[in-house]
């Protein structure tokens, strides 16, 4: 009984970086800035045009569009705290916090991973059934398949979550 009590005496982890070097941590958050600027505003960038374009209105851009909205959404789960962390000489992430990025991850990552399994269908559709395709997939159909997505990712986090809080941290 004593060792349940016991389970979530961690309040906060520590985070040890890349470096310790003030140098280097200055070069690792300007490299890591850039490179989540730059991610930010291609995949915000792909959704604007995939959405007001009139041309762009298929199954493909539909399900693109949703993929760099997921990657977007997945770069500002940790990215941010890392940037801001590389400039602070202590480096720590509260429990919760720690688990609702965790959580953050997970959702994102299966969610990508189950749309991504969607894109390969729809293309497999396109090249090997090019004349029923419109039929096949239709916008119910290309619907159904990104909500199932959301609710996998949720699923594959909440499954997650729930084995990591059974662990003790110590």
């Amino acid at each position: 009984m004593k060792y349940m009590e016991n389970r979530h005496n961690v309040t906060e982890f520590v985070l040890l970086g890349l470096t310790k070097n003030p140098t280097m941590q200055k070069v690792i958050f300007v490299v890591f800035l850039i490179v989540y600027i730059i991610s930010m505003v291609g995949n915000v960038l792909t959704v604007v045009t995939i959405t007001l374009s009139p041309l762009l209105k298929s199954p493909m851009y539909y399900f693109l569009a949703h993929l760099s909205f997921i990657d977007a959404c997945y770069s500002c789960v940790n990215t941010p705290k890392l940037i801001v962390d590389s400039l602070h000489e202590k480096k720590t992430s509260p429990f919760n916090e720690c688990m609702t990025q965790i959580f953050g991850e997970h959702l994102f990552a299966g969610a990508d991973v189950i749309l991504l399994t969607a894109m390969a269908y729809d293309r497999y559709v396109a090249i090997c059934k090019p004349l029923h395709y419109t039929t096949i997939m239709n916008w119910r159909l290309c619907g159904l398949l990104v909500g199932v997505s959301w609710v996998g990712g949720f699923l594959h986090a909440t499954i997650q979550i729930l084995f990591i809080f059974r662990l003790p941290f110590c």
